[in-house]
């Protein structure tokens, strides 16, 4: 998987995910997120290139909302209908906000 890291200096972070989000690339988005978060006020994961996500890719963005719940806010960008299908079964659509592709 590809991370593409872009801040903005009004507080703003984006994460531009490339690739499959699964056991063995989660602990690498996360490291990402918690090394960077700091004093963000808008965080936005954008999975326009995202293939997969797996339990492991969800645990992350749970981990990120829950951070974010108390310093600002995030978005989940350019969903495709696979993940948007996972984000459903999940319960993640009712936790997370979301623009699809």
């Amino acid at each position: 998987m590809k991370i593409t890291k872009t801040e903005n200096g009004s507080g703003s972070l984006c994460f531009a995910l490339e690739g499959r989000l699964d056991t063995n690339t989660a602990p690498e988005l996360e490291t990402a997120v918690k090394d960077s978060i700091d004093g963000v006020k808008d965080l936005t994961i954008d999975m326009q290139d995202l293939d997969y996500l797996s339990s492991a890719g969800l645990r992350v963005l749970l981990g990120a909302q829950k951070t974010m719940n108390k310093q600002g806010s995030m978005r989940v960008t350019h969903v495709n209908d696979t993940i948007m299908e996972i984000f459903e079964v999940t319960g993640f659509a009712d936790i997370l906000t979301i623009e699809k592709a």
